[in-house]
Parts: structure tokens; sequence; C-alpha cells
């Protein structure tokens, strides 16, 4: 049964468990989303509070009213997982990707590691590294992120999958964390707004130089060493969410 906390305003608490279930596959697209009576009654709260959720999360993009129905949940167009994200998913479900969606696992291969690569994993310019390169699609089949993954070439040996074009259903950093004992306990990433290569354009079926989202992800074990090093790209008008307060900066 949920309950609210204190000090964090109620509305704002009752919209984040029902975005985590949007974004964890939970509630999937066009599935209902309870209404303001069903919310006031679940979480004890005020009617108005209830309806200030509602609202909240369709300006968010997430939800959209439909006759006869209620709020549902859309999230074709509007949402894109980050690299937190799926790592909050991989420990709460055991699966990656909401239902529905999928990837196709494009080339799994040893390569010398770029400078960028190296510098990330805390190897020499140059080192075997393990590069495997995916796309992400939706249950309709159509592309919404494409994204390379590298990992240190050593894991080869105790974690041979990783050079598989087999799709991990667990991910990739869970299946690191069972075959090593290493945890990816913390998730670092960077978003930038830019341009399509000539790669990621084909991947996702859009002109080359066309407008994405590009991010950089580092996965990071209990001792600070870099688990996995991951550079994606994704289409326009996907929302990425973070929260956090700024309590103590003033």
């Amino acid at each position: 049964m949920p309950s609210i906390e204190r000090p964090e305003p109620p509305y704002l608490q009752v919209v984040r468990h029902i975005r985590e279930q949007i974004k964890s596959g939970q509630l999937k697209d066009g599935d209902r989303v309870p209404s303001t009576r069903e919310i006031a009654t679940t979480w004890n709260v005020a009617m108005a509070t209830a309806t200030k959720v509602l609202a909240t999360l369709r300006s968010e993009g997430l939800t959209r009213a439909e006759q006869g129905v209620g709020t549902v949940v859309q999230t074709k167009q509007a949402l894109h997982l980050s690299a937190q994200d799926r790592a909050i998913s991989i420990h709460r479900t055991g699966k990656i990707y909401p239902d529905g969606h999928y990837a196709k696992i494009r080339s799994a291969e040893l390569r010398p590691a770029p400078e960028l690569v190296a510098d990330a994993l805390g190897l020499e310019l140059g080192a075997p590294v393990i590069r495997r390169e995916r796309t992400t699609y939706t249950a309709e089949d159509t592309p919404v992120s494409t994204s390379v993954s590298w990992f240190d070439g050593a894991l080869a040996g105790v974690a041979p999958k990783l050079l598989s074009t087999e799709r991990l259903k667990q991910g990739t950093t869970r299946y690191v964390e069972e075959q090593t004992g290493r945890v990816a306990v913390g998730t670092y990433a960077q978003h930038a707004a830019g341009f399509a290569s000539d790669d990621d354009a084909e991947s996702l079926n859009v002109p080359p130089q066309s407008a994405v989202l590009i991010s950089r992800n580092r996965y990071v074990d209990r001792d600070g060493g870099v688990v996995e090093y991951g550079e994606s790209t994704a289409l326009p008008g996907h929302w990425v969410f973070y929260e956090y307060t700024n309590e103590g900066t003033a």
C-alpha cells in the first residue's frame, strides 16, 4: 500500500509513483491510469490533490484523456528511457526494456580502444575492448534509438555473451554482475543536442544530419571502476525525466 511521506508535496509523490510505473513498463501505452477518486482513496489525499496529479502527468506528455475511458498512458512518442531508467528497470523487473519494446544487436566484436573509450574505461589507448551496437524498436518496429556499449576486453573470457549478437534480456550490466560479481551502483549521464551521423541516420531511418539527442553513459561499480561505457542517439520529441531538489543550494 503506497503512503505519503513528507516534506515533498503529496501530489508530486503520487506523480513520481505513477511515472515510475510508466517508465518501468508496469503501465503500458493505452493502459488506464487511476481516476481522481481512485487516487484520492488509495493515497488518502484530497480530490484537489488527485486532480493535480493527473494534470501534471498530462502536462509531462505521459497521459491523455480518452472519452469513455478516462486518463490513459501515452508513451509511443513521448518517452525516452535514460541509462538510469534502464538500470532501475533491470533491478526492479529483471528486464531492460518495457513490454513491447525490443532491441536488435547489430554487431559484437573486439576492437582497439579509441581515445574517448580508453579514457572512460581507464585503459591504455588501443587496448582491446568489446564493442556492442544495438538499435531499439517499439512494438510497431519503429526505431527510437541506437547505441554502442563498450567494455574492457578482459571480460571476453568470463562474460563471453558480450561478444555474441544474442540479446541479453537482463541487460549487459546485470550480465556482467552475474558473471563477475561487479555491481554497477551508479550511473553518470551526459546529454546534448546534435545531428545524426550517417550510420545513426541509417539505423533510425532518418536523413543524415537530422536533429537527435546524444548521450554518454558510465555505469560505475562500488570501487569507482567503469563497468560499461555507452554512447546513444535518440530521435527528438522523446522526453527524458530527472528529479532533483534545490534545498540547501541557496
